[in-house]
């Protein structure tokens, strides 16, 4: 790594803690990384902590092929996992789209393939981490990221964690860097809804582990395990408060904004949605699945940005109080068709990644496409 792209990565790290400020990492945890909380525009009153996407500015990548996670560069540039094929796509700070490498072992079908990045820049080299759907399992490897920005290349393959079950659905996929340093993994229950209830599996958890995939200190049952009972956890992300938030498929009824806490069990397979019962947690938002099928989710203040793979919509969420204020509001209502991830930029805009070649979308000539769209304070 040149020391332009180590000062780079370094800049990022900083940005990313003064978002973060509200956590203190633990005694030994990894510094986080650049992938931990966006900081976005000016937030320093209460009264602007609201925001919301104002017009789509560009395009800065067409042509994508089932594209899935999108994690931003130092450089200008990005990183893109694309499901089907398992490479990793880079996107030049000149606007070129070539590929860093394929990560090995991914085997495609149905949902499952490649799915989340997260990069680890404490560390030179900076080690890029990936979810992917294995023959028989789900699991996270990592890889040194190697060469200069233009030029990267993938260094060779670490098991970080296997076993996560894996079917032709519900297999979660999202990775990133908490405010605490810790990388955080979602899982599906991989249409074995039992296992959502059950603390000793892997299905249907969002884990917190190491950055060698040990179990995070402090995690509640001494596991890998943070919290339990989700479906098919596919986006997560800390607003400025240091709140941590999932969004979640649900199965016929209710999608759900889900407001984590560690050790607390969020229902499923035995409710879905809001139910009021003492031992389940309840959503702080819930929409019919026609009008989110949730996946990648972003913080910028106080607001949560959740993209709607079947709602084809991005959902702008104020969640001032801890809880959500108002009614949530769309964005992008039909215009781009489905959309998979949403990152936020420091310098106060959105990356939103379409997922029309997924095999369910209806592609346009161009798509899939990576779109930058400004942020303005919300009324």
């Amino acid at each position: 790594m040149t020391r332009r792209l180590r000062w780079a990565a370094a800049g990022a790290i900083l940005l990313a803690l003064a978002a973060a400020s509200a956590c203190s990492p633990p005694a030994g945890a990894p510094a986080p990384s650049s992938q931990a909380p966006s900081v976005g525009p000016s937030r320093t009153s209460p009264g602007e902590s609201w925001w919301r996407v104002g017009a789509v500015t560009g395009t800065l990548a067409s042509r994508l092929d089932a594209p899935w996670s999108v994690v931003p560069l130092a450089s200008g540039g990005a990183l893109v996992s694309q499901r089907d094929d398992g490479s990793v796509r880079e996107l030049t700070a000149g606007g070129e789209l070539r590929t860093v490498g394929t990560i090995p072992g991914v085997v495609s079908g149905g949902e499952s393939g490649l799915h989340g990045l997260a990069l680890l820049t404490a560390d030179e080299p900076a080690m890029l981490y990936a979810y992917f759907g294995a023959a028989d399992d789900n699991r996270v490897v990592r890889m040194p990221l190697l060469g200069d920005p233009g030029a990267l290349t993938l260094g060779e393959a670490e098991v970080v964690l296997d076993g996560i079950p894996r079917a032709s659905t519900h297999d979660g996929g999202r990775l990133a860097f908490g405010p605490d340093g810790y990388l955080y993994v979602t899982t599906g229950d991989a249409q074995q809804p039992d296992a959502a209830q059950d603390a000793d599996a892997l299905g249907g958890k969002i884990l917190r582990l190491t950055a060698q995939g040990d179990p995070a200190p402090g995690n509640p049952w001494g596991t890998r395990v943070w919290s339990m009972g989700h479906r098919n956890v596919q986006g997560i992300a800390w607003t400025a408060d240091g709140t941590m938030w999932a969004s979640e498929f649900g199965q016929n009824t209710w999608d759900e904004l889900n407001r984590i806490e560690a050790g607390a069990n969020y229902g499923w397979p035995v409710v879905e949605g809001s139910a009021g019962r003492a031992e389940f947690v309840d959503p702080v938002a819930q929409w019919p699945t026609g009008e989110a099928s949730p996946s990648g989710i972003a913080a910028v203040g106080a607001t949560v940005f959740m993209a709607g793979l079947r709602g084809e919509r991005l959902w702008q969420i104020d969640t001032r109080a801890g809880e959500v204020v108002g009614d949530p509001v769309a964005a992008l209502a039909g215009e781009q068709g489905r959309l998979r991830d949403v990152v936020a930029l420091p310098d106060g805009s959105l990356w939103i990644l379409t997922s029309n070649t997924d095999g369910r979308g209806a592609p346009r000539a161009e798509d899939d496409l990576l779109l930058r769209a400004e942020l303005v304070p919300g009324t």
